[in-house]
């Protein structure tokens, strides 16, 4: 009795500090990376040598200016004018030319307010029939690909658990696609928690 008493009080304790140490660490990890922004300051401006230490959080709020400055940039006419000679500029380069247009394609996809990748939470039947998984929308197939499918298809991400920054691109017909009554962020904790975290069920009218 007494070591059952232990071992739940230890799993209750492990509960609570496992969220807390990943949630730590997440920050910490952000935090160190946007910290490599101060390296852009003359080091005479610098935190660590105008008060004789580093400021926590410092990176972070230089690269958050950074980007909002470069976006209030890039919304005029000569900001737009620069960005489309930065990439005349890249597209000369043959290696980075490839790899920009590449990350540039997915990120304008991804975060474009008027795009419908990763907006919409699906049910599809995967690895096989009467197998279900959550995925999500990414658009409908191009290029050469609608070429060979017959019908009306979507195309999708299947993430895996309980690391949905790796998956599986899919084809599906849209009539075997159900789409869900569920937002991207319920759905992103139903499956990194593998299905423990469930989100509240909605009466469907």
């Amino acid at each position: 009795m007494r070591r059952q008493l232990i071992k739940r009080y230890f799993i209750t304790g492990l509960l609570i500090w496992v969220p807390l140490a990943i949630t730590a660490w997440v920050l910490s990890l952000i935090a160190s990376v946007a910290d490599q922004s101060l390296r852009l300051l003359p080091e005479s401006v610098r935190p660590h040598y105008l008060f004789g230490y580093d400021i926590p959080g410092a990176g972070i709020v230089l690269t958050l200016l950074i980007i909002l400055t470069t976006g209030l940039l890039a919304a005029n006419f000569i900001g737009q004018r620069l960005v489309g000679w930065w990439e005349k500029l890249l597209a000369r380069i043959p290696v980075v030319n490839s790899i920009y247009h590449s990350v540039k394609q997915v990120s304008d996809t991804l975060f474009s307010s008027s795009g419908n990748a990763f907006r919409k939470a699906l049910l599809i039947q995967y690895p096989h029939a009467g197998s279900w998984t959550i995925a999500f929308l990414t658009g409908t197939p191009g290029g050469d690909v609608v070429n060979h499918l017959r019908g009306d298809y979507v195309s999708v991400y299947v993430p895996t658990t309980p690391n949905p920054t790796s998956g599986f691109f899919l084809m599906l017909p849209r009539s075997e696609v159900i789409e869900l009554d569920m937002n991207v962020d319920e759905a992103l904790k139903y499956i990194i928690s593998m299905g423990v975290v469930a989100p509240s069920s909605r009466p469907r009218n």
